[in-house]
This record gives structure tokens, sequence and C-alpha cells, in this order.
């Protein structure tokens, strides 16, 4: 296997803080490496390091072995307002389209048409400023997946993203035979991508090959063996200390190695990992939780001639834990507001039904923007809770930092502190796993599974999903509520069925029914004519062959082998097949209710 990149002796600091020191490490061709540490470690300066948008402190090499092409997916994208999609796309491609031949530049233009359609973004012409924040983070992964570039470098990826979204990008990046290194929150997407798990732990990088379980596994074994040395150091520094206070020599300067080496112990004594674990035994648990929590009755709500709730009547139970999911503006964070009462009151939409808050509701809300701070504050005087803060992985040493000095990552955390110090009996979380990492979920997740209270989570992270919520609201568009009791897991495994089921049944012709399930006779219907039911009998193997021709191109598409004039053939036809496909499956339930 080919190495594509070495990397040696780099460092990064900031101020006093060392983020990583003198570390090593390299990359084969085709690894899928997921990198992990807390926030605030070095992640996003290392991939930026790589990605030469910053250098290191030591000096060090960063040796690519091959010339080959780096693209860099950054967590904030910069863009024109005033520009639309297309064009936004296309002027941050220049780096790779300026080398290219007119035939080359239109086969460039075709890949991020196919792209953007894929991310559901098919109107090109729309302005950047109209888009939603998973809409720009749309376009910003069309630009690095349409390059084709032989390197990617991912920081968070999903963030922002729906799960429509996300499963596309998993499916795309488990197919492509790049080489990757990303920083991820979502379990289940490092599973599906990745090959490797790189851990940055205190200013060093450790390397596991497999899958997040196996990584978690190998941790645990080499945290186990490090502690099991910091015993045996103890047990060496017992025996010196006795040396030095009982012995006469220890005050002569002959033995001034050996106290220097006594120092050297004791500070390595002093190193032990611990896992972190929440007990709500210890943090409280929130105010009692009245009979009534938040009831709503016929509840509709309109803005901008849209509807994001229509009739939606549910009584919320004690201690429930209720998932919420959809697409991106669908109204999942509209209901949030509504339920909590923080409309914008100078422009609140037109809002009918009853919403019934109970007497005893103390409300934690987790908002997407609702982080306020003060910058010139410290850690502990944001939140005076040291055994909180400590449980949420800020140390001791951490506490009189500054907030302006904290990363995103770290200032998200503080401010999700903010909220559970409070120890409300309801708390809401809209999309909490959004810049947080992997180890802080892990945190968060032990905490929620212990609360004692109420829980609405609006969440895309499909493990942090499964872990936590007993039921989904599905948010389907339209002001359109479904409950589905159950995992996230398993509501996607009954979608995935009842698509197949419906595509099945367009495939098949139905035999006419004459009675209702009841036995009662059925409404009486136009029955189809001669030529109408020849046309059915046809439909069937008609929409079976365009399915198998529209699957057939998207597999051609995505191969990356065709050539240009076949890969803008295939496109077109791909677009014609599936508005016929999308007229005969209509046609086909038209006269599938009729027969």
């Amino acid at each position: 296997m080919a190495s594509y990149l070495q990397i040696e002796n780099i460092s990064k600091s900031y101020g006093p803080k060392v983020l990583f020191d003198h570390i090593s490490f390299h990359v084969n061709e085709g690894d899928k490496i997921a990198l992990i540490a807390p926030n605030g470690t070095g992640k996003t300066s290392l991939m930026r390091i790589l990605a030469g948008k910053d250098k290191s402190d030591s000096g060090g090499k960063i040796l690519f072995l091959k010339d080959i092409r780096i693209a860099f997916l950054e967590q904030e994208y910069a863009f024109d307002p005033e520009a639309c999609v297309l064009d936004q796309v296309l002027r941050d491609s220049t780096e790779w389209t300026a080398s290219l031949d007119e035939e080359g530049r239109a086969a460039y233009e075709l890949r991020v048409r196919q792209l953007l359609t894929s991310f559901h973004l098919g109107d090109f012409g729309k302005r950047m400023k109209e888009l939603s924040g998973g809409e720009v983070k749309r376009v910003a992964l069309t630009r690095l997946l349409a390059s084709e570039a032989d390197f990617l470098i991912m920081d968070e990826p999903t963030n922002h993203l729906d799960i429509d979204a996300i499963e596309f990008l998993e499916g795309y990046l488990s197919r492509s035979r790049c080489t990757l290194l990303m920083v991820t929150h979502d379990r289940y997407f490092l599973d599906r991508v990745c090959n490797i798990v790189m851990e940055m732990d205190h200013g060093a990088i450790y390397t596991y090959r497999g899958d997040y379980e196996n990584y978690l596994e190998k941790r645990q074994e080499r945290l186990d063996n490090y502690n099991a040395e910091t015993a045996k150091i103890n047990n060496i520094l017992r025996r010196e200390l006795e040396w030095i206070h009982a012995s006469p020599c220890a005050r002569t300067g002959k033995a001034k190695y050996r106290k220097n080496a006594f120092l050297e112990l004791k500070e390595r004594s002093e190193q032990v990992y611990r896992t972190t674990q929440v007990s709500l035994a210890e943090m409280g648990t929130g105010a009692r939780l009245g009979t009534k929590i938040i009831n709503c009755r016929e509840v509709s709500f309109y803005y901008g001639g849209q509807c994001y709730l229509d009739r939606f009547t549910y009584n919320f139970q004690r201690y429930e834990k209720v998932g919420i999911v959809g697409g991106n503006g669908a109204g999942k964070t509209t209901f949030l507001n509504l339920l909590t009462g923080r409309m914008d009151p100078d422009d609140p939409g037109e809002l009918t039904g009853v919403i019934d808050r109970g007497e005893s509701l103390q409300i934690g809300y987790y908002r997407q923007e609702g982080m306020r701070f003060d910058e010139d504050q410290t850690v502990l005087e944001t939140v005076n809770d040291t055994r909180l803060l400590g449980q949420f992985l800020f140390t001791h040493d951490m506490l009189n930092t500054r907030v302006r000095q904290l990363s995103g990552g770290e200032k998200r955390r503080l401010y999700l502190l903010t909220i559970l110090m409070k120890n409300p009996n309801l708390l809401i979380l809209d999309e909490p796993t959004n810049d947080l990492d992997i180890v802080t979920l892990n945190v968060l997740e032990e905490y929620l599974l212990e609360y004692k209270g109420s829980l609405i989570i609006v969440s895309h992270d499909r493990h942090f999903l499964d872990r936590l919520v007993d039921h989904l609201f599905v948010f389907c568009g339209n002001g359109v509520v479904k409950d589905f009791i159950g995992k996230y897991s398993e509501y996607r495994t009954f979608m995935k069925d009842y698509e197949a089921g419906q595509k099945s049944a367009a495939r098949a012709s139905s035999a006419p029914k004459g009675a209702s399930a009841s036995g009662a006779a059925a409404p009486a219907r136009k029955k189809l004519s001669f030529n109408e039911k020849r046309e059915f009998e046809a439909l069937g193997g008609e929409i079976e062959a365009l399915t198998a021709e529209k699957d057939s191109l998207e597999e051609q598409m995505n191969s990356g082998a065709l050539p240009y004039d076949a890969l803008q053939a295939a496109t077109l036809r791909y677009g014609e097949v599936s508005a016929l496909l999308d007229e005969k499956e209509l046609r086909w339930l038209e006269l599938s209710e009729r027969a």
C-alpha cells in the first residue's frame, strides 16, 4: 500500500496552551481516517496545517510522497450572499478547473449539477443568502466532492446536514476510492465510512485500525496499561522517598542525579487516566414534575403563507424521551419555539389551537442560536459548579480561562452546562451534537440516560437518537407530523421496507376489489374502459423497466469511469427517466384506485 503522506515532528501552541508537540504519523493511499479528540485539543489546527492553511510552530516535515490533489472542507464556508448556488461552486473551483480545456470544464460543471441535484439543491439559481445552514453545508460539500481530489480533509462534514444528506454523503464516501482524513462526531457515519480511528490524546497521536467499537476496546486497554505502569512507578516513588528521608547521602551533591530522577518519577506518578462518568445522584435531578407537562390541542401554525404545523394534538408525558426528525426547513425548530413560547412577538405568524403548559414546568432549552456569553468572564464565573465542569471535561487548569479563549466546541459545551446547571424538569435540545466532539457526546449521553425529567431532542445524529429516545415525531413537511414508536434505526428500516413495498406494488397489477375490508360494498367508481385496462396491465412492466434503467444510470454516473460524452448523455437520460417514472407511477395509482 503506497504511502501518501508523512508527518514528522509538527507542533502547535496558542500562548501557553500546547495543543500537540512534535507529533508524527503517516497516511497510506486508501486510508479513511476519523480523527477523534475533545474540543480544544487541536484537531482543526492539525487539519489546517495538513491542508496548507496554517504552519507548524516547530517546523517539522509534511511530505506528500505523490503528486496528489488535496481538497479541504472547513467548518465554516465563506460565500458571496448574492451569488447563485451554481456560480458559487464554480467560482470556488478555479483551482480545479483553471488547467482544464473546454471539454474538461464542461464535464466539471456537469458533475457539480449532478451533485447539487443529489443534495436536493436542484434550483441552481437560488441565492446563497436564501439558503439554510444545512443547505450552505451541502454547497460546500458539492465543491469538495466535484473536485474528485485524491486526498480529502474534512472538518465535521455532517454538521447541520439532515439525515437524508448524511446518508447520501455516507454512501458516496464509502464507495469512493479517495484517501480521507476527517473529524466527525457522528459515530454511525464514522463506522460506515472509515477504516482507521486516529486519536489525539494529551498532545500525542494513537492509531487504531477498525471500527469505533474496536477503538473503544483498544483505547481502554491502552489506558489500563498506562495506569498499571503508573501504579508500578508509585511503588518505586515510595522507595525513593524512603531513601531520601532515611539516607544522609541524599543530602550530598553525589545524589543530585537521583533526586532529579525522583522529581521526574513524581510528575509521572500523578498522570492517571480516568473514564468520566456522570452521576445524577451527585448533580441533582431537576425540580419535581407535575402530571401536566405540555398539552397541545389542534395546534396549527402558518408563517409567510407556509404551513409548519397542521392541527397537531399531543399531551407530553412525564419522563418520556421523544426525538424529532425531518428535513431542513420542515419546521422542527419552529415547533420547539411554539412549545416554549419563544416566537418573535413582532412577527409571530398565525397560530391557532391551544398549547397548555404545566404549572410546575421548568424548561431548559438548548438552542442552535442561543449561545450568549460575557467573553471576558472565566469558565468558572460562567458556570460556578466545579463538579459539573469537571464531569463535562473542563479540567482544573481551564477554570480561570477566559471564554473568548475557548474553541467553538468548548463554548458549545459551556453553553450546554449553563442550561443543565439550572436542573430543568423538561430538557429541550435543538441539534445538541453540532460542534461537540465524540468524547463530550458520550458524557452527555450518560447524563441523559439517567435524567429524571422529560426530554425532547431534535437531532440528525442517528446514534444519539438510538441511545436516548423512545419514539419519534417525524416532520414530513406542509405541517404534517407523524408519531413513530421505536428507535431511529427501526424507523429507517420501516421506511425502507415501506418504500420497497410501494415500488413492488407499483410493478404489480392488483385484482379489482368489489368490497371493503369490512365486507361492506365499496363506493361506486367509474369502471376502467377496455383501453384503460390494457394500459393498467402494461404500466407494471413499464415501471419495472424504468426503475431498473434509473438504478443502472445512477450506478454508472457514480462510478467515475464514464468519459465526458457518455456522462453527459447519462445525466440527461437520468432526468428523462426520473420524470417519466414519476408520471407512470402516478397514472398507475390513479388507475389502481378505480380498479
